[in-house]
């Protein structure tokens, strides 16, 4: 009787102390990528349906924040079925999210489906740009969009790319509302580095 009350113990520490259901989910979406078809074509639009759930909702419509948790889980199975996770491991590096944007259009309400559609849209010498909707499976509209720079840390997009396709791949161009996002995440970059004095360091 006594070790059942540790393990219980145990299991409520650590769902006190960890988001145990957010690494549950993440091996559930990995595993699942695992048995999936790759995906050759790394600009290729990817799929992942969901439904909103009573843990999702804030005033009976999913919360703000889990669009942004629910992307999380879609780049994992789409880097995963299109190599990238692979070619990262090969050289060494990481990618880090460096920026998200996300414009809400309509809720998604509690039953509501939903497909998460992600696909990577172009990339520089730094970070590869990704677009990710949310459109409901009710009436097939877009309730929320996000663009999301995925930065690259010891290694660039051009060496993940050459890795996967055994040459060099020439990146698309930018859409003119991504190019617009980008222009004004440089510029914050840029008045904050002034803002904390390390322009003037760098001279």
């Amino acid at each position: 009787m006594w070790w059942l009350l540790w393990v219980l113990a145990a299991l409520l520490a650590l769902f006190c102390s960890l988001d145990v259901w957010y690494f549950l989910r993440v091996a559930a979406v990995i595993l699942r990528a695992w048995f999936q078809p790759p995906v050759f074509d790394i600009t290729a639009e990817q799929v992942m349906s969901g439904w909103v759930t009573p843990h999702d909702i804030d005033l009976c419509h999913m919360n703000n924040a889990r669009y942004l948790r629910e992307c999380d889980f879609a780049r994992f199975s789409l880097y995963f079925r299109n190599g990238v996770f692979k070619a990262l491991r090969a050289l060494r590096a990481t990618a880090v999210v460096g920026a998200t944007t996300i414009r809400y259009r309509r809720p998604l309400c509690i039953g509501e489906g939903y497909e998460l559609r992600s696909r990577i849209v172009t990339w520089d010498d730094k970070a590869f740009y990704l677009e990710q909707r949310f459109v409901s499976t009710n009436d097939g509209l877009v309730c929320a969009v996000m663009y999301c720079k995925q930065s690259i840390v010891r290694s660039s997009p051009s060496k993940i790319m050459e890795h996967l396709c055994k040459r060099k791949v020439e990146c698309p161009e930018f859409p003119d509302d991504l190019k617009h996002w980008v222009d004004f995440i440089s510029a914050s970059s840029q008045a904050l580095r002034a803002e904390s004095g390390l322009e003037e360091k760098n001279k």
